[in-house]
């Protein structure tokens, strides 16, 4: 037995959309609130699985949570217990490996299974273990579990190889409590690294720099509770973007920052898409002409994220022309390319690339998201698509959007989730 969507597409969508706090910021933002003497209060946060295994890990380091509504938690780390973390429970979501810094941090000593989370082809950590020993941090790994501890966890100068999102929020989370001052060179620029950097500032850390390449951490003895709400989810506003171009009448997104989506909004000009951009929200109408191919690129922030390369596929197929589809950051994140050909789209898979023909007309299947993100593609396809489209493994999905079927739904989608053998 499983639970499955079911859309059935060629509804237009029409209204407004409230997009949720960010996923990619939250993901940190609850590891690091253990770092604090007192009480973290966080607004904004999404209704995802992923922050429901964060705080199951929390409840394993004995750390306090209270919800005084959906979307505000309180963390209350006072009496927290820096126990192994083996639990099933880390190995749901790839971000639980942000323990890591906080714990080694503020214990100097983390012993934590191996992160799970999508597969999008090799992973690995090894800049954030190198950051770590530069730190003065020794590193194991036995029996699919990592070990890390420091007697003197110290500051040092740090370049990062890869402008990696996750190291540099992990060595931003291991230094805040370090002994002088840590310095990363090359470090990722995402909008999250900022706002995870606000609010650890807001507990009394010292930190510059956030949003360039140069990130400095000064070390401080202790840090405390605050109050932080989370910026908006730049990902799930681009996936609502998508959808809009794709077959919405006309549909307003709000809680938006647009310039967190510059590498998007331009593509989709480029396409001919017909939006008014305003200062936290975005206007969608049906453009009275076919939509043009575009090629993209994904690359770091500020460039075309990765993570709505997935869905802007989707809408790619509907656009005239060939477009060439290039992901730099993830070559192996092509397994939707599979199920949109079982749709009907007209798609060649290169090595690290697509190519898509388009317009080409899609009909309802029976599809798999194989990871979060696919998910989101075939969601669009299935708006899109002739007849009924039953996706399945959809905790993918659920992982990462914050109630999609129930915001489209109140947007005119026909879809549905049922219980399927």
């Amino acid at each position: 037995m499983e639970e499955v969507i079911r859309i059935d597409g060629g509804r237009p969508l029409r209204g407004e959309v409230m997009i949720s706090g960010a996923k990619n910021a939250t993901v940190a933002l609850i590891p690091a609130a253990v770092l604090a003497r007192g009480p973290v209060t966080i607004t904004g946060v999404p209704n995802i699985a992923d922050v429901e295994s964060l705080a199951r890990i929390l409840e394993l380091l004995n750390v306090k949570i209270y919800r005084q509504r959906e979307d505000h938690i309180i963390m209350d780390p006072t009496d927290m217990k820096n126990v192994d973390l083996e639990d099933d429970a880390v190995k749901k979501l790839r971000a639980s490996y942000y323990f890591m810094g906080a714990l080694l941090g503020k214990y100097g000593y983390v012993r934590i299974k191996m992160s799970g989370g999508c597969y999008l082809g090799p992973r690995p950590i090894d800049l954030h273990i190198k950051g770590f020993e530069a730190m003065g941090a020794t590193v194991e790994y036995d029996r699919g579990c990592y070990t890390i501890k420091s007697d003197h966890l110290h500051g040092a100068k740090i370049f990062l190889d890869i402008a990696s999102v996750g190291a540099t929020i992990n060595i931003m989370l291991a230094a805040v409590l370090a002994d002088g001052r840590t310095t990363i060179e090359n470090a990722a620029k995402e909008p999250e690294i900022i706002d995870i950097a606000t609010m650890l500032n807001k507990m009394g850390a010292n930190i510059h720099g956030a949003g360039t390449n140069v990130i400095t951490i000064d070390g401080v003895h202790e840090v405390w509770g605050c109050f932080h709400e989370i910026i908006p989810d730049r990902i799930e506003a681009g996936t609502f973007l998508i959808m809009a171009a794709a077959c919405a009448e006309e549909m307003k997104i709000v809680n938006v920052i647009p310039k967190h989506i510059e590498g998007l909004t331009s593509k989709l000009m480029e396409m001919g898409a017909d939006m008014d951009i305003g200062i936290d929200s975005i206007l969608v109408r049906r453009s009275p002409k076919l939509l043009k191919a575009v090629d993209i690129t994904t690359k770091p922030y500020p460039g075309f994220a990765t993570d709505l390369q997935q869905p802007f596929t989707a809408l790619l197929t509907q656009a005239d022309g060939m477009a060439v589809v290039t992901d730099t950051i993830y070559k192996e994140r092509f397994k939707h390319c599979l199920e949109l050909q079982r749709m009907g789209a007209n798609i060649e898979i290169g090595s690290g690339s697509a190519m898509i023909k388009g317009p080409t007309r899609l009909y309802g299947d029976k599809v798999t998201a194989t990871d979060l993100r696919c998910g989101a593609s075939l969601i669009v396809a299935g708006l899109i698509a002739d007849g009924v489209t039953e996706i399945h493994d959809v905790y993918h999905i659920d992982r990462g959007y914050d109630r999609i079927d129930t915001k489209l739904k109140a947007l005119g989608a026909s879809m549905h989730r049922e219980i399927v053998e």
